[in-house]
């Protein structure tokens, strides 16, 4: 999108028939064909200010070919771990791989001492400008108003958050302190343009599946959440939600660590493992194997669609259902209620 605006539907077929004899016999992955695209089309468009996420770790990630003016690691979790490493000092090393010769770096969450220490070091190494946003927006007040948040600091009082989920809290010092830092760099970002930024995330990018209300009576929420750093909030908040009896639609990407995952989730509900419409799905029957050693029982569903129609049929009006497990599972389902 630039400035709220999809990418033109034309320019996709454009792209893929002009380009088609170059990347085949590469053999590039999805993101790495559609991040070709957006950069393409972002050039095109002469934007001023892109905003680039990393698909997979950072110091191998096909965006790496960028020198950014600005660099924001959110977090570090156990996360694609059969490429990244199964411990966390390993997993932020490869993190840490988009830390640029003199480019300032924001670290969301600081982690244990040694991953601390690690970005501190790679930081320094490459005289690369550091600040945890902990430390820099330590005044941070964040009250639940409805489904969103009321933040404040000293330099933002009462700022409206229109993302409703847990982990917000932690991504508004990391916005704010991203701000700031831009700032110091000599961009004018006005004091309205952050409280626009807040209060009109969604409607200003898009943003979908991030504790999304899709339907109420039963109530229906998606989250993307799916490592266990992130359902660790998802899941607190959903302990928050009232309801008689709680369903959960779940499917796993394979690459993920399924028993950290598995012993977060709640046994008293009822669930419906499923898989996504792509590759790197968890077989659903593996899934529901795997969750019984947990206590978590349930039916399998080869599809998301067949999962979210059971789920409805056996919900009365005041349970809530929850999708999730994996981003791909979310996608699927967001056309069901469009």
């Amino acid at each position: 999108r630039v400035n709220g605006e999809m990418i033109d539907r034309e320019y996709v077929v454009d792209f893929v028939e002009k380009y088609r004899e170059q990347f085949e016999p590469v053999r590039p992955s999805f993101f790495e064909l559609t991040m070709e695209m957006a950069f393409l089309w972002f050039a095109r468009q002469k934007v001023d200010i892109a905003v680039i996420e990393t698909g997979l770790g950072g110091r191998l990630d096909s965006t790496n070919i960028i020198t950014p003016v600005l660099s924001i690691i959110t977090n570090i979790g156990f996360d694609h771990m059969k490429f990244l490493g199964d411990t966390l000092p390993q997993i932020a090393a490869e993190k840490a791989g988009i830390i640029k010769p003199g480019v300032a770096v924001v670290i969301g969450e600081k982690g244990d001492k040694e991953v601390e220490q690690l970005f501190r070091n790679k930081a320094a190494a490459l005289d690369a400008p550091i600040r945890f946003a902990e430390e820099e927006v330590n005044d941070l007040s964040a009250v639940r108003k409805g489904s969103k948040w009321i933040y404040s600091t000293r330099e933002y009082p009462t700022i409206i958050g229109e993302l409703g989920g847990f982990a917000q809290k932690k991504n508004a010092r990391t916005v704010l302190t991203a701000t700031r830092l831009l700032m110091e760099q000599g961009f004018t970002i006005p004091h309205n343009a952050v409280y626009q930024g807040f209060s009109q995330v969604i409607s200003l990018t898009g943003l979908q599946g991030r504790w999304q209300l899709l339907q109420e009576k039963p109530r229906i929420i998606c989250d993307i959440a799916h490592n266990a750093h992130g359902l660790r909030d998802v899941m607190e908040q959903l302990k928050a939600e009232q309801y008689n009896r709680l369903h959960l639609v779940f499917g796993m990407a394979n690459d993920k660590d399924t028993e950290s995952v598995l012993s977060l989730l709640p046994k008293a509900c009822r669930y419906y493992f499923t898989r996504a419409s792509v590759e790197r799905a968890l077989d659903e029957h593996l899934l529901q194997e795997q969750a019984a050693f947990h206590g978590l029982h349930g039916e399998s569903f080869g599809s998301v669609a067949e999962a979210v129609a059971e789920a409805i049929k056996n919900a009365d009006k005041d349970d809530c259902i929850f999708i999730g497990g994996s981003s791909f599972v979310v996608a699927d389902a967001l056309p069901l209620f469009s």
